[in-house]
């Protein structure tokens, strides 16, 4: 009776579910840090201004796609661009004032 009064009320869990919690927030903490680099690397071309404001017409699935393919959101040194710094990227840009 104890374990399921811990796990139902408890705030008990499995070592599965706590290696994908552990893992999702790793996932989002790196996200995090490389998204602001990736619209530092958006900012500094020559075009930016206009090149943001084709950003903003699009809708948020096709404002990651573009970030991604644009190379924004690949760090200086990698191949390819993290899961998730893309759309992080976009959400940053065109939530800026």
């Amino acid at each position: 009776m104890l374990a399921v009064v811990g796990f139902a009320w408890g705030g008990w869990v499995t070592g599965a579910t706590a290696l994908e919690a552990s893992e999702t927030h790793a996932d989002t903490a790196v996200v995090n840090v490389l998204a602001p680099i990736c619209a530092v690397q958006f900012r500094q071309q020559t075009d930016s201004t206009a090149k943001l404001a084709e950003l903003k017409e699009l809708s948020s699935f096709q404002q990651t796609k573009f970030v991604d393919e644009g190379g924004w959101a690949i760090m200086p040194g990698s191949e390819e661009a993290v899961d998730g710094v893309a759309k992080g990227c976009a959400g940053i840009l065109t939530s800026d004032a």
